[in-house]
């Protein structure tokens, strides 16, 4: 799922986006709350007329990002108290609250309210964070029950518990007991090492439905992505290709181009040779170094337009190959392929 943070993806018109073959995009309930308000978004509409998408929009609840402000909140049971980033107004999320605010906003696919933990935390501290979660997420659950039935949309829950296997194994068959659309493996890419990532997926995807979605939040570099895919995930969302497009840094299947380089000056390949996006469609790398190197706001869209391309096209071929039995190959070829150039940094994730 391209990220549209506050109700866009950075400088990708909706038009451009269903070009791309993207499906559904992800926005953000904590910052369409504090700006320009939920309110504001259902009188408009709601957020696919607001933003002018009429393909699928899931909201994630706000959990990450009272995880983010961790030095303006205040937990209670009852949910978190913080400031908000923008002019530092109080501002109270709790379950409940995350519900409505994404009911207003008109999302199809909503995540129940969690409480992400910080890497590296105590047994002890992810043990209670955990607690306060599934308690969490069973109010979550009730709110959605409790809605008129033709205006829910799917529920997701979120698996947490930090970096620890029997926490991880608790928090995904407590969330199967509640019963939801989909299921979320969360807290993860918050700075432990990849290793702790994966086994957090493979600590928890063999006790969640093989019949509904799961998905890895906030994820990840092409690699990361295929190793998820090999462990049961189906779903993912991610900034890196809006992001590192933006300091001129250009995914490709041989690992990442930064075309600010010297290099690239003179060369008149497109990104990636065979690549069918509307830069490497009709532009060299050279024109695009110029345009970057002169902060010409076309270079970071174009660059853009290739890295959502580059991952929705991955995504595209990893269906493929899972249809045609051919995955293991191609999970093979890729990764060894990808790490065995200049491959993306796994700390630009986080």
């Amino acid at each position: 799922m391209p990220v549209g943070t506050q109700a866009t993806v950075k400088s990708v018109s909706p038009d451009e986006l269903k070009a791309l073959g993207a499906r559904i995009i992800l926005s953000n309930t904590y910052h369409l709350h504090v700006r320009p308000g939920e309110g504001v978004i259902r009188e408009l509409g709601k957020l696919h007329n607001f933003m002018g998408w009429n393909r699928s929009i899931l909201t994630d609840s706000g959990g990450f990002q009272v995880f983010s402000l961790s030095k303006l909140r205040r937990i209670t049971e009852e949910g978190v108290h913080f400031q908000n980033h923008l002019d530092g107004t109080p501002t109270f999320i709790g379950p409940e609250t995350s519900m409505q605010i994404q009911q207003d906003l008109g999302s199809d696919v909503v995540m129940a309210f969690d409480e992400c933990p910080p890497y590296p935390c105590s047994y002890e501290e992810a043990a209670l964070s955990l607690d306060r979660t599934t308690r969490w997420e069973r109010r979550s659950r009730e709110w959605w029950r409790n809605q008129p039935e033709a205006d829910r949309p799917l529920l997701f829950g979120i698996v947490q518990g930090s970096s620890y296997k029997d926490l991880r194994e608790l928090s995904a068959s407590s969330l199967v007991e509640i019963g939801f659309d989909g299921y979320a493996v969360g807290g993860v890419s918050v700075g432990e090492p990849e290793n702790e990532m994966m086994k957090a997926v493979e600590s928890c995807v063999p006790f969640l439905p093989t019949h509904a979605p799961r998905y890895a939040m906030g994820l990840g570099t092409p690699p990361q992505l295929v190793e998820m895919v090999a462990r049961g995930i189906d779903m993912f969302d991610c900034v890196l290709p809006t992001r590192i497009a933006r300091n001129g840094t250009a995914f490709t299947t041989a690992g990442t181009v930064n075309l600010k380089n010297a290099p690239f000056a003179r060369d008149p390949l497109p990104i990636e040779e065979g690549c069918k996006c509307p830069a490497c469609a009709t532009f060299s790398r050279a024109y695009l170094r110029h345009l970057v190197k002169s902060e010409e706001i076309l270079g970071l869209r174009l660059i853009t337009l290739h890295n959502l391309h580059f991952y929705l096209n991955l995504m595209r071929e990893m269906r493929n190959a899972i249809l045609n039995g051919s995955f293991a190959e191609f999970r093979s070829s890729f990764v060894a392929g990808y790490r065995a150039h200049n491959a993306c940094d796994n700390n630009i994730c986080s």
